[in-house]
Order: structure tokens, then C-alpha cells, then sequence
């Protein structure tokens, strides 16, 4: 393919750690950062990476992938996560939950608590939550998406639509740099915005992670989103998305640093 040899060299540790960072390569070879993205630029357009903030990814980072291999990806930077979106959430609320690993470990964080009332599309919210403290534990009905758990169709998001309630809980597949929030199937889309049509307030749960992927339809866009809790700084046109919509950003990185922060 004629690479050059540092193009070669970037390529082996995009392969070997499954992206490369901007900075760190212009560190590492002692070059400007400009010259760095070039080289990125020109192994994007041979299709060898896929550009995302701050650096590039082997383009299978950007496909969709198991549901049982995203529990295990980020998993402590979940669980923060978790536990600072439960933290938002009041005694005795009502709430709707969608699918997603992260949305799991705020299911897990509130299994002590009592007096609410969950409404969800995902079985494994409830078999989470089963068992807990008094808790009024609603599943929707509809079609069961074997692979995740996931209720969905068209009975599900009418069911959504019969509520209205103080809080939603949801999670995405990925997220746009410029505010959009995205995931891969028009099903769960659907129900996912019913959910955030019966909410009085939206909460958004997802690591930094998601902007390094790709899926190709819009849930929503900040506007309709009122908080989002992440683990990592979110990219400067991302944060401007949520400044410009009046939307809350809550970071805690407490998987890396052992303390927990908000901003």
C-alpha cells in the first residue's frame, strides 16, 4: 500500500491497542501534531483507520458489537457512572429506563432504594431489580430482542406513551461530537423516544467511549436531553451542544483518578 514506515508504525499501534491519540504520536515521534493528523487522514482515506476525537480507531471499533462484550468494556467507568446518575434521583420518584449496560449499573446502584416506580423495556433491569426493597417494577410489552434483552416494536412504544413520569434513564449506542445522540436499530429508537416524550426530566448515561463510534440514526439532540453523566471530559463542540440546550454535564473520573468529580 506503500505506507511510509511511521505510517506503518501508527497502523501496528492502532492494532494493537485498538486506537491511536493525537498527542501521544506527536510526542512519540517528535512531530508536530499536524503532520500526526495527515498521516491519520491518509490511512482513513485508504480505509485502514476511521477518525474520531482526538485521534483514530481500526474501523471495526466504529461497528456494533454484543451486547455481553459492552458489559464488559468500560465496566468500572460504568458503575461511576452509575452511581452518579442514581445520585440525581430522588426518593419515591417515578422513572423509565431503556436498554444498555450503562443504564444497568443505575438499575444495580438503585436496588436498595425503595418507594419507586420503574417503568422499562429491559429485562435485565428487572431481573436486577427483582427482589429489591418495595418497588413498583413495570416491563412493557412487545417484541423481546433475544440478543439484549431489549422489549421493542410498535406495542412497546405505545405502552411508553401511557406514562408520564418525573425521570428517564437511557442510554446510547454512540454519540455525535456535535450533540446528536444515536444508535443502530429503528425499533429501539422508536422506544427510546417515547421515553423521553413521557419524562418530565431526561438523563443520558454513557462513557467517552461512545464518541469514538459510529450508528446511524438520531435518537435526539441535547435539546431534548437535560442532563448527561459521563465518566471522561466530553469533546469542546459537544460541551457547546449542551451549553447551547441548557443541558447539565455531570463527569466523574473516578475510574482513573479514585476520586469522583462534577462539572
Amino acid at each position: 500500500m506503500n505506507l511510509t514506515e511511521r505510517q506503518s508504525s501508527i497502523l501496528s499501534v492502532a492494532r494493537r491497542d485498538g486506537r491511536v491519540d493525537v498527542d501521544s504520536l506527536a510526542r512519540e515521534f517528535d512531530l508536530t501534531t499536524q503532520t500526526i493528523r495527515r498521516d491519520l487522514n491518509d490511512l482513513c482515506l485508504r480505509g485502514l483507520l476511521a477518525r474520531v476525537h482526538g485521534g483514530a480507531v481500526l474501523p471495526n471499533a466504529l461497528a456494533n458489537v454484543g451486547y455481553e462484550e459492552r458489559r464488559s468494556l468500560a465496566s468500572m467507568e460504568k458503575r461511576h457512572i452509575g452511581e452518579r446518575a442514581a445520585a440525581l434521583l430522588p426518593e419515591r420518584c417515578s422513572l423509565m429506563m431503556n436498554i444498555g449496560t450503562t443504564v444497568e449499573q443505575v438499575a444495580r446502584v438503585l436496588y436498595e432504594r425503595s418507594g419507586l416506580m420503574i417503568v422499562t423495556n429491559n429485562l435485565n433491569v428487572v431481573n436486577i431489580l427483582s427482589g429489591s426493597p418495595a418497588k413498583n417494577l413495570i416491563i412493557a410489552g412487545g417484541e423481546v430482542r433475544q440478543s439484549d434483552g431489549a422489549v421493542i416494536g410498535e406495542a412497546a412504544v405505545e405502552f411508553m406513551r401511557g406514562f408520564r413520569v418525573d425521570y428517564a434513564v437511557i442510554g446510547a449506542s454512540a454519540l455525535d461530537e456535535e450533540g446528536a445522540v444515536m444508535d443502530f436499530d429503528l425499533r429501539e429508537v422508536s422506544v427510546a423516544r417515547a421515553i423521553l416524550d413521557s419524562a418530565r426530566h431526561t438523563i443520558l448515561v454513557a462513557d467517552n467511549r461512545k464518541f469514538e463510534r459510529r450508528a446511524p440514526i438520531r435518537i435526539c439532540d441535547m435539546k431534548r436531553i437535560d442532563t448527561v453523566v459521563t465518566d471522561l471530559d466530553p469533546p469542546a463542540a459537544f460541551r457547546d451542544a449542551c451549553v447551547q440546550a441548557g443541558t447539565e454535564i455531570f463527569v466523574t473520573e473516578a475510574a482513573r483518578t479514585g476520586v469522583a468529580h462534577a462539572k
